[in-house]
């Protein structure tokens, strides 16, 4: 018995208002732009500079009780995460704590790391502070540079390979639905605030790489029903492709879903940025691979002429596995 979404093939016209579409998606990018440049992000202190203190007690760490003898202290940022090793003692209990920077200070003060081990002795009061680092603001600055770079590279060989497998209208549909869906994602945690670190950097580029799985999907069965269909418009073309391959999307993203929120909601607060982009992701993800690089392809159209001695341009590697 086969579990089916649609006992027949969805039969929904989804360009007959691609214009609006286009204009809605485009709006948002020019608000998540705007709130950038007024805004900014909220950096952590993976981008802002900080001290990391790595903590030791022969007590089970209870993160919610070092937060709060830590909360009067008003230091700003702090993450606390516990550390596992197969290699500890049984009672070996480690805990990992991030201080940001103070007045763009290089590095925590001793005055305050003193207050941070005061504050904790009161809960704990066999806790030991094993190692003090600390990342300075150059070293963040570089961190943002670097990370800037690998999305810009990610979705540059997005470019090239879409442009090999297909052909450049396909490309540039592809590549601009990403740009949509990372400048969504960076919006969305500006607009609110949401600390912004290293794991964001992570999700934005899985976010990438589902995107484009999605929309490689959706671009191959187009090309199947071009050339099965060669008479049809291509805006009867896209939304024939889209429609078959709903349900396989539908259920991609909804599973993906089930697993992310259960992670939301369980997972603590350590992970709750990076699941949220991921939730954000796959959301403006599939919208993007039917609303934007659809209609983005709609509005550059296609070469359909598959009788001529080029007829196979831009699809000269189309036998390589996605």
């Amino acid at each position: 018995m086969r579990l089916r979404l649609f006992k027949e093939a969805p039969n929904f016209d989804y360009f007959s208002r691609w214009k609006l579409w286009l204009g809605i998606s485009g709006v948002m990018m020019v608000v998540a732009l705007v709130s950038f440049l007024l805004q900014g992000l909220n950096f952590g202190i993976d981008f802002r500079g900080g001290t990391t203190i790595r903590t030791e007690s022969t007590q089970t760490i209870d993160i919610g009780e070092y937060r709060a003898a830590m909360e009067a202290l008003e230091l700003g940022d702090i993450t606390i995460t516990e550390v596992f090793d197969p290699s500890f003692r049984e009672d070996q209990n480690v805990a990992m704590i991030r201080i940001q920077a103070q007045d763009d200070q290089e590095a925590v003060t001793v005055e305050t790391i003193e207050a941070v081990e005061g504050a904790l002795k009161a809960v704990r009061p066999d806790i030991k502070f094993v190692s003090v680092e600390s990342v300075g603001p150059k070293v963040s600055g570089e961190l943002i540079q670097t990370a800037a770079i690998a999305v810009i590279l990610a979705i540059g060989a997005v470019l090239i390979y879409i442009w090999l497998r297909f052909e450049w209208q396909f490309a540039a549909g592809a590549v601009l639905a990403l740009v949509h869906d990372v400048l969504l994602t960076i919006g969305i945690f500006s607009e609110l605030q949401i600390r912004f670190d290293l794991a964001i950097i992570a999700a934005l580029l899985t976010i990438v790489g589902y995107s484009l799985n999605d929309t490689v999907v959706v671009f191959d069965r187009v090309r199947e029903n071009l050339r099965k269909y060669k008479k049809r418009p291509l805006a009867e073309v896209l939304n024939l492709s889209i429609n078959e391959t709903m349900a396989r999307t539908f259920m991609t993203s909804f599973t993906t879903l089930l697993a992310l929120i259960a992670l939301f909601v369980l997972g603590g607060d350590v992970i709750r940025g990076f699941v949220f982009a991921m939730i954000w992701g796959v959301i403006i993800g599939t919208y993007s691979s039917i609303f934007v690089a659809s209609a983005i392809l709609l509005y550059f159209g296609v070469k359909r002429d598959w009788s001529k001695p080029d007829a196979n341009a831009g699809n000269q590697y189309a036998n390589i596995d996605a």
